[in-house]
């Protein structure tokens, strides 16, 4: 599907990846990308969300810096850069940029008016911080990194989040990990998955981690919560 244009909440354009089923209609989901940019593997993954039924769309969080870059975790070159973008990230400019991203979801043509988010690594992270920050309707968070420094804001996500750890993961290390899990056990909306024998991006598509148990185990159990929330 053709990219699309969102109007940021600065009145700027950001681009976006969007992936719809064929009746055009259902609920919206925001696929929030990893450090690699809105490239194959977020767009594989929009393309199997709208194969369900629902309206994917993945948008550019990296436009101020590189807009529409695209790597893979397949070379070094790929990963220095990557983690430049990382570095230079504004994280607080890209919640508004989900927000906006949420709005534009709701008002699209065919839109149920329920929208959900579903995000990886640095999108973990950032899906987090939207479950706390915004009114979506349900979130899926994949081994967020940093939510560790974030958890003052758990209190205040009211709508169902569902996190997924890999138990190897180099990234979230087992204290971090614990430490994030004792935490939400005080909020009945948030549920978490850990998976054993997985390390970090194991849900990456063709990713140099992925793990099929774990990422089928995890990605059922997202389906069936979207399903749950958005479409029930």
């Amino acid at each position: 599907m053709p990219d699309i244009k969102i109007k940021s909440l600065d009145e700027k354009e950001l681009g976006a990846y969007y992936a719809a089923p064929a009746s055009q209609r259902g609920s919206g989901i925001i696929v929030i990308q990893e450090i690699f940019g809105v490239n194959a593997a977020m767009r594989t993954i929009c393309d199997d969300l709208a194969a369900k039924g629902y309206l994917a769309v993945c948008p550019d969080l990296f436009w101020r810096q590189h807009p529409g870059v695209q790597l893979t975790d397949k070379t070094p070159a790929e990963w220095d850069r990557a983690f430049e973008l990382y570095k230079g990230f504004d994280v607080e400019a890209g919640v508004r940029d989900l927000l906006a991203t949420l709005a534009h979801i709701r008002a699209m043509k065919g839109c149920s008016g329920k929208v959900g988010a579903v995000g990886y690594c640095l999108g973990g992270k950032l899906a987090y911080l939207m479950a706390a920050r915004s009114d979506v309707d349900a979130t899926a968070a994949y081994y967020g990194g940093g939510i560790d420094e974030l958890l003052d804001e758990v209190h205040d996500i009211r709508t169902p989040l569902m996190m997924h750890f890999g138990a190897l993961d180099k990234f979230i290390n087992a204290q971090v990990r614990e430490k994030i899990l004792t935490a939400i056990k005080k909020n009945p909306a948030i549920e978490a998955y850990v998976y054993e024998g997985a390390d970090h991006a194991f849900a990456r598509p063709n990713g140099q981690n992925y793990n099929k148990q774990a990422a089928d185990l995890a990605n059922s159990r997202t389906a069936e919560f979207f399903a749950k929330n958005l479409q029930g």
